[in-house]
């Protein structure tokens, strides 16, 4: 015996329409259309699949959907993040680190990532790239400390 579901909402500009049939005792099929208010059809799907798993593949397709949801509308909260470092950044903040009066490094690591619009750990990692001791304000690295941690000496390294 056939049987069909159908169940619609609107999300924003979009009316979604989903139906689910079964169309024998051993398989269902879901179609799924997505269109704006003017008719244009912007999403459009069939799964088929057994009968048996619609309630377990439901709660999959909902896990996976929603995480992907949250990755792709998750801004991101700095904004020069995965940007890459140049020789003026580079300068620009060996300068500050170094003639900066702040006498405790988390809070000048902060003040630092809010003003370049990167994170703590951003700055914190650079800081050592450009020769600067992370962990006291206005100290460069030693040579050793340098070159374990692949400092240049001269303020700035490759571009990353």
């Amino acid at each position: 015996m056939t049987s069909t579901f159908h169940n619609e909402i609107k999300l924003g500009e979009v009316n979604y329409r989903l139906s689910a049939t079964t169309d024998s005792d051993e398989s269902m099929v879901l179609d799924l259309l997505g269109s704006l208010d003017s008719g244009e059809v912007i999403a459009d799907g069939r799964l088929r699949l057994p009968v048996e798993g619609g309630v377990t593949i439901g709660k999959l397709l909902a896990r996976v959907l929603s995480a992907h949801t949250r990755l792709r509308s998750r801004p991101s909260r700095h904004a020069n993040a995965n940007q890459p470092w140049t020789e003026a950044l580079d300068t620009d903040l060996r300068a500050a680190w170094l003639t900066s009066p702040e006498t405790g490094s988390p809070k000048l690591i902060r003040s630092l990532a809010d003003a370049m619009e990167r994170s703590p750990t951003a700055i914190r990692a650079r800081l050592a790239r450009v020769g600067c001791d992370p962990d006291v304000p206005g100290r460069e690295l030693s040579a050793t400390a340098a070159v374990l941690l692949g400092a240049n000496s001269g303020g700035t390294q490759g571009k990353t």
